[in-house]
């Protein structure tokens, strides 16, 4: 399946693997969480398939920021969410369960938990699996989703959260999700 996102915008201001989760406030290599609110004058999007990946750059027609996103639901990969495709995707999930991956670049145990996630995405084709990388344009995003380790799991069924794993604890993940089902 491929994921289809309409997209129209304008621009203004705008590891160890034994250690099983990174904390985003005490590790100096987490600024992105930390910085200033301000936003950039322009942002790209970046769109995985299962097959392919496409840069995708807004064009710039006012000084008010306003962002609208239609998406179809992927499932048996997963897709890279940004603060501005999450809550469309959730929502155009409907009643399946939507498991997120809340990571960053620089967590081991993040970077031990991809593989098997992206695994389980496979197997599990009733089930949407996203991932969002926490740094400084998705800020907000894993503010507002209370994130404060990385790797953290949210799973969302009807657009709210049900559970919630954090750290590299994949038998806990697995149980949480079928559980959620």
């Amino acid at each position: 399946m491929a994921l289809r996102l309409s997209i129209s915008s304008s621009h203004g201001p705008a590891s160890s693997p034994a250690i099983s989760a990174c904390r985003l406030a005490a590790c100096g290599r987490f600024p992105a969480l930390l910085g200033s609110m301000a936003a950039s004058q322009k942002r790209s999007l970046t769109v995985m398939t299962s097959s392919e990946t496409r840069g995708v750059t807004p064009m710039r027609s006012s000084s008010l920021e306003t962002t609208s996103v239609r998406a179809e639901v992927v499932t048996g990969t997963v897709t890279e969410v940004n603060k501005d495709t999450f809550w469309p995707i959730v929502k155009a999930a409907g009643e399946k369960v939507v498991v997120l991956d809340m990571y960053t670049q620089w967590c081991g145990p993040c970077k031990v938990m991809a593989p098997k996630f992206q695994e389980m995405s496979e197997k599990n084709l009733d089930i949407v699996f996203l991932k969002l990388d926490c740094n400084q344009d998705n800020k907000t995003l894993a503010k507002e989703l209370g994130i404060k380790v990385v790797p953290t799991f949210k799973i969302l069924k009807d657009g709210k959260v049900v559970k919630e794993v954090t750290g590299a604890k994949i038998d806990e993940l697995v149980h949480a999700i079928e559980t959620a089902k």
